[in-house]
């Protein structure tokens, strides 16, 4: 039997009729918002964050991926509006949930924002719409959290709404892959849900990748990040390992990767950053224990990880010692880049503000310098550090500090200034070695 809104809302998905409706606007949210209205869709942007909202109603983009210009353009197009009355979601035909879900204190699955958007749906959703979940989860939170709640108002998933999950890709900083650009996987909790999804995001991307059901594509979205944490894993092993025995990891890899298959480089660092890596493969082994397996492997990475930045405090410790014969609690440190990602203002995870309260706990004085962050945001773990601004490179004097420590690389740093400070600097990204800077003063780590 042929189902009438079905039928109607994929017309005008296909006619790009349909109102979009897209909740939480961050990083995910407001280039996916922007892209939309670009291709020719209607699309109101949706956030509990009133002063979101007012710099978007000014023309202010707070996110490097989408520009001025872009938010411009599709504003004087009159194809966005950006509201936080939640009421307005009665109007959209799609509604897309951009929203965080992070780790609690005991690195369990928090999905309390993706609940009560879900219920703010709930209420005011109108029969026939598409509602699709971008935010990182683990396999079964579209069919086993999503659609029940969803579905408390008396509407029937498949009949009076359908359900899909397409997730999340962004990548900040790069310039080569942007929202429409990156392919899109996509899964239905049925066969007509994924076709509607793929309707959707058919005329918004470049190329969609359909796969089987909301499952698949979650599992999809963890796969990837925990690829990418595991392998991260294994070269800041080989790092430490590589250390102890006077080889240069940074050396190894570039050597490594000059073999044209069956090697792809990967690169070690300060601890991982940025919302998906850190967290992501902590989702799977939550919800592995249920079907009673257990996730050593990505485990055994994640704690390698996480032990990183006791690691490059243990080599600034030994830097000290070996220039001055003090340790870090009489000493005052200049910590270069306090996002997680080089050349980006993107603080969510980053292992800088761990490296800082390390720092910090043990005695030492710390300022930072980062182009990109003018003060250190709020941060749920580290309430007490919020507000600590920035120095400006140009305000960094000789003398002032006893070392540097490089966290993460961003371009517009004058690493030549910082080697002629002449103080130990202690070189998390290699920043010194790539642009054939002095290393007589510097410890890589």
């Amino acid at each position: 039997m042929r189902n009438t809104s079905r039928d109607k809302l994929m017309a005008a998905l296909e006619s790009r009729a349909a109102r979009v409706g897209v909740v939480g606007l961050g990083y995910v949210g407001l280039p996916l918002a922007v892209t939309a209205a670009s291709r020719g869709f209607a699309v109101t942007g949706f956030d509990v964050d009133d002063t979101k909202i007012a710099r978007l109603d000014a023309g202010q983009s707070y996110i490097e991926a989408v520009s001025q210009e872009a938010l411009a353009g599709v504003s004087a197009a009159g194809r966005v509006s950006w509201t936080a009355d939640f009421a307005r979601l009665a109007q959209c035909d799609v509604i897309v949930i951009c929203v965080p879900t992070p780790l609690t204190r005991h690195r369990e699955p928090d999905l309390s924002y993706v609940e009560a958007t879900a219920r703010t749906i709930a209420r005011h959703m109108r029969p026939g719409a598409l509602v699709i979940l971008e935010s990182t989860t683990f396999p079964g939170t579209t069919a086993e959290v999503l659609t029940p709640i969803l579905s408390a108002q008396g509407l029937h998933p498949d009949r009076d709404f359908w359900v899909a999950f397409s997730p999340e890709r962004e990548d900040p900083g790069n310039k080569t892959y942007r929202t429409h650009s990156i392919p899109k996987i996509v899964g239905g909790d049925s066969e007509a849900a994924g076709a509607l999804a793929v309707a959707f995001y058919r005329n918004v991307v470049d190329t969609v990748v359909p796969v089987s059901s909301t499952r698949t594509a979650e599992a999809v979205k963890i796969t990837e990040n925990i690829f990418r944490a595991v392998n991260i894993a294994l070269v800041n092993e080989l790092k430490m390992i590589y250390d102890a025995m006077g080889i240069d990891v940074w050396e190894v890899i570039e050597g490594a990767a000059s073999k044209p298959f069956g090697f792809m480089p990967f690169y070690p660092g300060p601890g991982l950053g940025g919302h998906c890596i850190p967290i992501d493969p902590f989702y799977l082994t939550w919800k592995a224990r249920e079907y009673g397996y257990s996730t050593r492997f990505i485990e055994l990475a994640g704690d390698i990880n996480v032990k990183m930045p006791d690691y490059v405090i243990a080599k600034l410790r030994e830097a000290l010692d070996r220039r001055y014969g003090k340790g870090l609690s009489r000493a005052r440190i200049l910590l270069v880049g306090i996002s997680y990602k080089k050349n980006v203002p993107d603080m969510r995870e980053s292992p800088s503000v761990e490296l800082m309260d390390l720092m910090l706990g043990q005695g030492a004085e710390v300022d930072f310098v980062d182009p990109h962050v003018a003060a250190i945001p709020a941060m749920r773990e580290y309430p007490h550090l919020l507000n600590r601004a920035a120095l400006r490179m140009e305000d960094v004097k000789p003398g002032a500090h006893d070392a540097v420590l490089i966290a993460t690389d961003h371009d517009a740093v004058d690493y030549a200034a910082l080697a002629a400070l002449g103080i130990p600097v202690v070189d998390t990204r290699n920043a010194f070695a790539s642009r054939g800077l002095p290393m007589d003063m510097v410890t890589k780590a």
